[in-house]
């Protein structure tokens, strides 16, 4: 027995070389001539465009630069400076709780909206409804949400103060709240869009099979949505993490004024990054230390999608 199976291996092996040394088909042999051609564009863009500007700002983070003068080597002093700048905590922080909070939240919401959606009539046109904010300039989005929140002529703030009584200042001390809300509001229908992508594609026959056996909603989801849009949800997480770390326009034009960027206690890494440079935190620029703190939010989103990756890692079940 073990000569015969060790025979039969080795005719499979012998099978596979022969089949990889066979001549390639010419359609083949097209393919191959017109790889390059078609890729060579394209990765000289993300070279030029992406690669480049990332290995520069490494190297200009272990320089003091104004952007004009030429670069004074300073090593790692920069990165240690970062560690003592409350500011930048402060900014990391404010970005881990956009990351984590807003996150869970705008998840939890674009689950709940895609399982009234699946069964609802005219789910695409309340699903293009709800994609419509992600299109929008996220400046436009901010001038809406200051007309709804601002105090005390706000649509919010009024009808609050009719109910409670009270006028509520939603930008003063509440304002990193309010803005929290407004990127749920913004992301939400983007990853609503992506999910009920992965949900049409389960069979019909399997919710209704479940409902006559008597599941309920939740078991539905947990046992049939979750499992089958797996793959959808990882790569949706993947996304938001990316996205989460580089939000700008919209904390910059609601919390800002027309004069000043907005105060310390809303900035994320992005607006940390932009007021070290052309935002006027400091009279001179100081692109050595803001390219020090972007190469820290690369590490991290860097670890980030990595950890991401190996917790949502499951089986890909075929349905």
């Amino acid at each position: 027995m073990a000569v015969a199976s060790a025979t039969a291996v080795a005719g499979r092996r012998v099978r596979r070389a022969r089949a990889s040394a066979a001549p390639l088909t010419p359609l083949a042999r097209r393919r191959r001539a017109l790889f390059w051609p078609f890729v060579a564009p394209a990765l000289a863009l993300y070279l030029v465009f992406f690669v480049g500007p990332v290995l520069a700002s490494v190297w200009i983070s272990f320089h003091k630069w104004d952007g004009v003068g030429a670069l004074e080597p300073r090593g790692v002093q920069n990165y240690e400076i970062l560690l003592d700048d409350s500011t930048f905590l402060d900014s990391f922080v404010n970005t881990m709780l956009i990351l984590v909070v807003v996150g869970v939240a705008t998840f939890a919401v674009s689950f709940a909206l895609t399982m009234v959606l699946r069964e609802m009539r005219g789910r695409k046109f309340v699903r293009a409804v709800l994609f419509f904010p992600y299109i929008v300039s996220p400046v436009v989005l901010s001038v809406l949400w200051g007309f709804l929140f601002r105090s005390p002529e706000g649509l919010l703030t009024t009808l609050w103060s009719g109910v409670t009584g009270s006028t509520p200042n939603w930008l003063g001390d509440n304002l990193f709240t309010v803005i929290c809300i407004g990127l749920i509001w913004v992301n939400t229908g983007f990853f609503t869009t992506i999910i009920m992508a992965g949900v049409d594609r389960i069979p019909a026959d399997l919710y209704e099979d479940s409902a006559l056996a008597g599941a309920t909603a939740w078991q539905r989801f947990r046992h049939i949505t979750l499992p089958l849009t797996w793959d959808v949800v990882a790569t949706a997480a993947v996304i938001w993490t990316i996205s989460s770390l580089k939000i700008f326009e919209f904390i910059y034009a609601f919390g800002g004024t027309t004069n000043d960027m907005p105060t310390v206690e809303v900035w994320n890494s992005a607006l940390f990054i932009y007021g070290s440079t052309f935002g006027g935190r400091n009279p001179q620029y100081q692109f050595g230390y803001a390219s020090a703190s972007a190469v820290v939010m690369l590490l991290v989103v860097g670890v980030l999608v990595v950890l991401l990756r190996r917790v949502m890692r499951r089986a890909q079940i075929q349905f």
